[in-house]
């Protein structure tokens, strides 16, 4: 699909494809507002300024649809498909680290109340880790941040791949947000 063909998508269809890589309707419902976009920049672009009004009720929303890091997803609540890719530098035979990333989960959950949430995608399960060690210094109001920025970073992926464009970096600072 183009940015072209992402235009002229209906609004239900358009918002159903955003909801696939955030689920967070009026983020999405943003993002469709802004409609037509020129290049794939504009509609990352609306995306990240979309995020900055996300919601608590859309942020517990959108964790729901991802499982921990260094978990297997769940087909019937998680994206499955997207996570296991996305997740794919975890090592899942490495023992050692699959107990530390699962111990850091504990952690985080005891800290913020949410699951640990790191945009996965070029990063291995070491890097994962020190990202979520890192975090858990982080005040609740920068961490809500962090990861608010972090799901906006797996969903511009996700809708990079669904416009056919590379799966690099994304257009904003990963480290962004994070102390």
């Amino acid at each position: 699909m183009s940015v072209a063909r992402f235009n002229a998508l209906t609004d239900h269809d358009a918002r159903g494809l955003l909801l696939t890589c955030l689920d967070a309707p009026l983020w999405a419902d943003r993002v469709v507002a802004g409609r037509p976009y020129e290049t794939v920049g504009e509609v990352e672009a609306a995306m990240v300024a979309a995020s900055a009004a996300i919601s608590d009720e859309e942020l517990e929303q959108a964790l729901a649809r991802h499982p921990r890091i260094g978990e297997r997803a769940d087909a019937d609540r998680h994206d499955a498909a997207h996570s296991t890719r996305e997740q794919s530098g975890v090592d899942r035979d490495d023992a050692d680290l699959a107990r530390r990333l699962a111990e850091g989960n504990r952690a985080y959950e005891e800290r913020f109340g949410r699951v640990f949430i790191v945009r996965a995608a070029g990063r291995d399960g070491h890097d994962i880790l020190e990202h979520l060690q890192q975090r858990l210094d982080n005040s609740d109001g920068l961490e809500r941040a962090a990861t608010i920025d972090q799901l906006t970073e797996i969903a511009v992926l996700r809708m990079r791949e669904q416009l056919g464009e590379p799966m690099g970096e994304t257009s904003g600072n990963p480290e962004e947000g994070v102390s």
